[in-house]
C-alpha cells in the first residue's frame, strides 16, 4: 500500500514538474535570446545559451581556442598560434610560461572551445530605443487608476449582492454573470461610437472610466468571499450604530483583504497587458500610449533584431513580476478562499 502511494506521489510530482517546465521554458528562451548577439542568432549551430567561440590574446593578437586531444581520453583547451595543413602549433593557455605544443593533424577537424558571453547591452539599447520611462509612466497611470475604479465598483456591487435582498436579485445576478461570456467584439463598435460622440477618442477616458462601473468576474469573486464572512459581525456593527458604508469599510473590507488584493492584481495585470483598447483609442497619440503599443511599434522598427525585441519584452515584464512576487501570498489565498472553499 505504501509503495502504491509513493509511486502515485512520484507520478503526480513528475507531472507537475513537467507542466511547470513547459510554462517556464518560453521565459528561459526569451532570456537566452535577449542576451545573444545578432551573429549568434544567425548561426546554424547556435547554443541555447548565449555563447561565442573562445579566444585568447597573445602578443596583441586574438587566437582561436580549440579542444586539442592530448591522449585518447583527454582534451585540453589550447590557442592556435600557427595553423598548418598537416600540423599546428598551440599555446597552453593555462600554463604560466605559455608553453607551445606541436600537434599533427588538420586543425579544421578540431572542435572549437566556447564560452558564455551574455550581451547585457541589449537591454540598454532597448531601453533607449523604446523610451521606456514614458511608456512606464503611461502604463502605470492607466493600470493604477483603472485598478482603483475596478476594485471600488466591484466591492460595492458585491457587498450589495452578498448582504441585501431586493426584488429581482437572482435574475440580476444571473444576467451579470452571463456578461462574462459576452465577447468583447460584440460591444466594441457601440462603445467606440459612444466615446467618439463624447469626444473622448485620443484621451485616457475610454480606458479608465468603464472600469468604474464594475466587472462581472471581479464582482463574483468578491461576492463569494463576502458571503463567507459571518453576518453576526454586520449585525453587531449595526447595533453599535454603524451604517452600511461604515460596515463595509470597517468590518467587511478588513476581512476581505485577500480577495480585494486578488481582484486588484487580476485587473492590474489585465491593464498592463491590454493592447487592443489603447491601440484603437490612442491611435496617433504615441505620447499617451502604454507599453504594449510601444512594444508593437518597436517590433515593427526592429523586426530583424529578435534579441532586442526579447530584451524589451523582458523589461516590460519587470513590474508585473515584482508586484506578483510581493503579493503572491494574498493573491493565492484570495483565489482559493473565493473560488474553491465556497
Amino acid at each position: 500500500m505504501t509503495t502504491k502511494i509513493t509511486n502515485k506521489n512520484i507520478l503526480i510530482t513528475g507531472l507537475i514538474l513537467l507542466v511547470a517546465f513547459v510554462y517556464i521554458l518560453p521565459l528561459f528562451y526569451g532570456i537566452s535570446v535577449s542576451l545573444k548577439t545578432k551573429e549568434q542568432l544567425s548561426s546554424l549551430n547556435q547554443s541555447p545559451l548565449p555563447m561565442k567561440p573562445k579566444t585568447f590574446e597573445y602578443n596583441g593578437k586574438k587566437l582561436e581556442v580549440f579542444l586539442v586531444p592530448i591522449n585518447k581520453d583527454r582534451t585540453k583547451e589550447m590557442a592556435a598560434l600557427q595553423k598548418g595543413r598537416d600540423g599546428c602549433v598551440f599555446i597552453d593557455i593555462d600554463s604560466v610560461s605559455k608553453e607551445t605544443y606541436n600537434w599533427s593533424g588538420q586543425w579544421r577537424t578540431l572542435e572549437k572551445a566556447w564560452e558564455i558571453s551574455p550581451k547585457w547591452s541589449n537591454f540598454l539599447t532597448a531601453w533607449k530605443a523604446v523610451n521606456f520611462p514614458q511608456l512606464f509612466k503611461n502604463t502605470l497611470m492607466y493600470a493604477v487608476v483603472s485598478t482603483i475604479g475596478a476594485v471600488l465598483s466591484a466591492l460595492f456591487v458585491a457587498y450589495g449582492f452578498a448582504r441585501y435582498d431586493f426584488p429581482g436579485k437572482k435574475i440580476l445576478f444571473i444576467i451579470l454573470i452571463a456578461t462574462i461570456v459576452l465577447p468583447s467584439a460584440v460591444t466594441l463598435i457601440p462603445q467606440y461610437t459612444m466615446f467618439y460622440k463624447l469626444g473622448w477618442i485620443g484621451t485616457w477616458l475610454p480606458l479608465i472610466v468603464p472600469h468604474f462601473f464594475g466587472n462581472a468576474f471581479n464582482i463574483f469573486l468578491l461576492r463569494q468571499f463576502i458571503m463567507g464572512i459571518p453576518r453576526e459581525m454586520d449585525e453587531a456593527a449595526c447595533v453599535d450604530g454603524a451604517g452600511p458604508i461604515r460596515t463595509l469599510f470597517q468590518i467587511i473590507l478588513p476581512q476581505a483583504i485577500p480577495a480585494v488584493i486578488s481582484v486588484a492584481l487580476f485587473h492590474f495585470f489585465f491593464a498592463w497587458n491590454d493592447f487592443f483598447n489603447p491601440l484603437i483609442y490612442l491611435a496617433g497619440k504615441p505620447e499617451k500610449q502604454p507599453i504594449t503599443v510601444g512594444l508593437s511599434r518597436f517590433s515593427g522598427m526592429y523586426s530583424t533584431e529578435s534579441n532586442l525585441i526579447q530584451a524589451a519584452s523582458l523589461l516590460a515584464c519587470v513590474v508585473p513580476f515584482a508586484i506578483f512576487f510581493i503579493a503572491q501570498k494574498f493573491f493565492i489565498n484570495g483565489v482559493q478562499t473565493s473560488g474553491v472553499e465556497k
